[in-house]
């Protein structure tokens, strides 16, 4: 049963992604209607965490902000759909992924046994499984089997398989690519692969994990926050160099990619103090595009 259903959902995609992105464009607008206006998903919890995250903004402007959040919101929608059906040549030529500073995440891999980046749910992060293939401007020091995503499996079986085989669209040897973790397996992950040199993505702007206790970062986006701490932590552990990844919305159909080297080497530094400079990080981007981040998720507990 699980199998029918995963291949009528991924089926059904990969027909609606061959499409172009104009097209899921135009009916994304009605779904973030439907969702800010009509059912109202999640708006209590929105309106609550922009208010309390923008504490000196006025109604007016909360209401702005929490608009064009569900039209962002609507976009990502349409964006997964049409990643479904792409190849990795229709992605590079679409260019709605770019690297900003390729350079920067070169010099660390080059350098460092491993490389951690720490990306949150800003942007689109369902497109980050193909950065490594985002470079237009340069080469990159990696291969796609260097690059590990790490992801929290979701509840439904089927959606979980679904949007696994959407994050290796830009890979080009999807059959011997295994670089799709879920988190509770990334440690015997790491050990497997600990003689190769590879690049660890972890989405980590997450409260804690219920039975993980986390660390306190202090105050992100105005609001006492308990982070996860997973990655940071293994990043001491095998003195990794770590990095926080930003992606910039500049426009519809287009992300930027930044990469920002929080340490070289964190075994010479501490799971707290790494979280705290990327929660720094991320406030700036957040003030700088508010609806450009997931605010329907209870990030403060």
């Amino acid at each position: 049963m699980h199998n029918l259903a995963y291949k009528i959902v991924r089926g059904l995609m990969v027909v609606l992604g061959k499409l172009p992105l104009g097209f899921h464009y135009a009916w994304a607008g009605l779904i973030s209607r439907l969702a800010g206006s009509v059912i109202h998903y999640r708006r209590d919890v929105v309106m609550t965490n922009i208010s309390r995250s923008f504490p000196d903004k006025k109604y007016k402007d909360l209401k702005v902000i929490s608009r064009d959040f569900y039209r962002h919101f609507g976009e990502i929608i349409a964006e997964a759909i049409w990643f479904a059906g792409a190849t990795p040549e229709r992605l590079r030529r679409s260019h709605i992924v770019e690297m900003e500073n390729p350079e920067e995440l070169n010099r660390l891999y080059s350098s460092s046994p491993s490389v951690l980046l720490l990306a949150s749910h800003a942007g689109n992060w369902e497109l980050f499984g193909g950065y490594y293939s985002y470079s237009y401007s340069q080469p990159m020091a990696c291969g796609e089997k260097d690059v590990c995503i790490v992801y929290k499996k979701l509840s439904s079986p089927v959606w979980d398989d679904v949007m696994k085989a959407n994050r290796v669209a830009p890979v080009v040897d999807k059959e011997h690519f295994d670089g799709v973790v879920e988190s509770q397996e990334v440690i015997r992950y790491m050990v497997r692969h600990r003689s190769d040199r590879k690049i660890y993505c972890f989405i980590t702007d997450q409260h804690p994990y219920r039975g993980s206790a986390g660390i306190d970062v202090g105050e992100f986006m105005h609001q006492p926050t308990t982070s996860m701490d997973g990655g940071a932590k293994l990043a001491c552990k095998f003195g990794m160099s770590v990095a926080y990844l930003t992606m910039e919305r500049a426009g519809r159909g287009h992300y930027r990619l930044k990469f920002v080297t929080i340490c070289e080497d964190a075994s010479a530094t501490s799971p707290e103090a790494i979280m705290r400079k990327y929660y720094e990080l991320l406030q700036k981007d957040i003030e700088a595009q508010p609806s450009n981040y997931l605010w329907t998720h209870k990030r403060w507990k």
